[in-house]
């Protein structure tokens, strides 16, 4: 075995893990990689998701593609990205549960923006997938429809939380109604509980969003 310079062998390392560090050093690279998680996206569909210009929203996904943590598909004129694997979501998972546990700062925005929160009653991943196995609830998916048909909970219906209105007369009654949508801050299900609560369904948020119940080994549909 040759002689190994200790010093420079873990620069070399420790620089190869800093690159995934260095990767999600940025907001916005954070919020592509939560939209990616729901589906593929053009960079024109990432800079208009997140309020960024296609040159900007490029310059952030080259740095993802860098790392190898994004990949791309070219379809005629447009590249389309998504995640390289359900690492890179578990990844994000992870860093955002460090935040949540260390940075008290994070509740502080939670509460500041949604201060009603506290009273839509949520539900976790392994209650409604009893529930789904019982018949007991119907579950809407109230994220876009495209992000429905890249994946979704089984049985679940597509209902975009703006179109839910004109939708309220086909949902029963008798049954309670559970709806989720891309992840824990996303506000899609807040909204839609809140509306179907305020028109005398029984509803209910599903606490985690479609990655993270696919994370957890939950079943999903395409």
């Amino acid at each position: 075995m040759k002689a190994v310079d200790h010093r420079e062998f873990k620069d070399r390392l420790f620089g190869q893990f800093a690159r995934i560090g260095k990767a999600l050093s940025s907001p916005r690279r954070l919020e592509i990689v939560d939209l990616l998680a729901q589906r593929e996206r053009t960079v024109e569909e990432i800079a208009g998701e997140t309020a960024m210009s296609v040159a900007s929203a490029s310059q952030h996904l080259q740095v993802l593609k860098a790392a190898r943590m994004v990949e791309a598909r070219r379809e005629g004129l447009y590249a389309h990205y998504r995640l390289a694997d359900e690492d890179v979501f578990r990844t994000w998972q992870a860093v955002r549960a460090l935040a949540e546990s260390r940075l008290s700062e994070v509740d502080g925005v939670v509460d500041a923006y949604l201060d009603d929160r506290d009273a839509l009653e949520a539900v976790d991943a392994a209650e409604l997938m009893e529930r789904l196995n019982d018949g007991s609830v119907i579950v809407l998916d109230v994220r876009p429809e495209e992000e429905y048909r890249a994946g979704h909970i089984p049985g679940a219906l597509s209902v975009p939380v703006d179109a839910l209105e004109a939708a309220l007369q086909t949902l029963p009654r008798d049954r309670e109604i559970v709806a989720y949508c891309r992840g824990p801050y996303c506000v899609f299900s807040d909204e839609a509980v809140a509306l179907l609560g305020s028109r005398g369904f029984r509803a209910r948020r599903l606490r985690q969003g479609l990655p993270d119940w696919r994370a957890a080994g939950f079943p999903v549909e395409n």
